[in-house]
């Protein structure tokens, strides 16, 4: 996941991502001096670890778990909760205003929902999702990242804990046909690049568009499980993956305007954001529901949001 975002970038939400925790060592995606295939050299600490992500999840592999119930996700009907979008120079991150939550899950305690982000190949042909599944990648991947609340965004203490984030991760894929600007939230988060095509770049969100919104069509009931790492150096092993089984379906315009659009330094003379995902790491064990599974249990969000300024490693 590209993204905790002050620590580590692939699950990075204070100063790294679901991808890293904090930007101490420099790499990169695009040059060989600095890629994912260094990160187990530049940041060996974590980044050669035995719990890394993303994986390839073989679906046949999972193992049924009955504790894997519906979440519960409070604040994601909030048309204001999206606060800011950022280019990081790694990937595009949206911080999320306080008061955002998630909690059932077969998580241990509620998590607060801190920031989103997305990884990419080079436009709708070329797949970059982070994760696949049964050697399938999709052309994006969208994280969503959360911290214990009870750790109250401490963030030495959130990643020390194995299970200090929690990443929710879902594949988007590119709709059939020749349809533009769909589905209309998605052209509403996608209209936002012009205003941030340089590195360091960000805007305030108006209101109008929230989390389900982004993720309408997902059956948030269906998911696999396994105990991970962020995606993005330092890689540290802090993070418990969700990812969903259903895709977001956008249109292929859409996904192609990020990997146009974005550049990786404050120049427009610096490369496009493309290819932005970390290759599989070794497999880890999976659950999943029994596929007899259903469900009564719908999402009861709460009003209420205290705006909550965040770092910048979750890309």
């Amino acid at each position: 996941m590209n993204s905790f975002v002050a620590v580590v970038v692939a699950v990075s939400v204070f100063a790294p991502s679901a991808h890293g925790a904090a930007d101490s060592v420099a790499w990169c995606y695009h040059k060989p001096s600095c890629n994912d295939r260094t990160w187990p050299t530049i940041a060996a600490k974590f980044c050669n670890g035995m719990r890394q992500s993303p994986i390839n999840i073989v679906s046949a592999d999972a193992t049924a778990n009955d504790n894997l119930v519906a979440f519960s996700f409070e604040q994601y009907d909030n048309p204001y909760a999206l606060d800011k979008i950022e280019n990081t120079g790694k990937t595009v991150k949206v911080a999320l205003k306080s008061g955002v939550k998630i909690s059932g899950g077969a998580l241990s305690e509620a998590y607060d929902s801190l920031q989103f982000h997305l990884h990419w190949g080079k436009g709708s042909s070329m797949p970059g999702s982070e994760h696949t599944v049964d050697g399938k990648r999709y052309p994006m991947e969208l994280h969503i990242v959360s911290s214990k609340s009870s750790l109250n965004k401490n963030l030495p203490r959130i990643l020390g804990d194995p299970e200090g984030l929690a990443a929710l991760g879902f594949f988007i894929e590119a709709t059939s046909g020749y349809e533009t600007g769909q589905p209309a939230s998605w052209n509403t988060l996608t209209s936002y690049l012009k205003y941030i095509t340089l590195a360091g770049q960000s805007v305030a969100m108006r209101p109008g568009i929230s989390l389900n919104d982004l993720l309408d069509g997902v059956d948030r009931t269906k998911y696999y499980r396994y105990l991970g790492s962020l995606t993005t150096p330092l890689c540290n092993e802090a993070v418990v993956w969700t990812v969903f089984k259903d895709p977001i379906r956008v249109s292929k315009h859409l996904i192609d305007h990020f990997s146009t659009t974005l550049h990786i330094s404050n120049t427009t003379t610096s490369p496009l954001m493309v290819n932005i995902f970390r290759n599989v790491q070794p497999a880890q064990p999976v659950s999943t529901q029994r596929a007899s599974c259903s469900y009564a249990t719908k999402p009861s969000p709460r009003a209420g949001w205290m705006p909550f300024s965040l770092p910048h490693w979750w890309h």
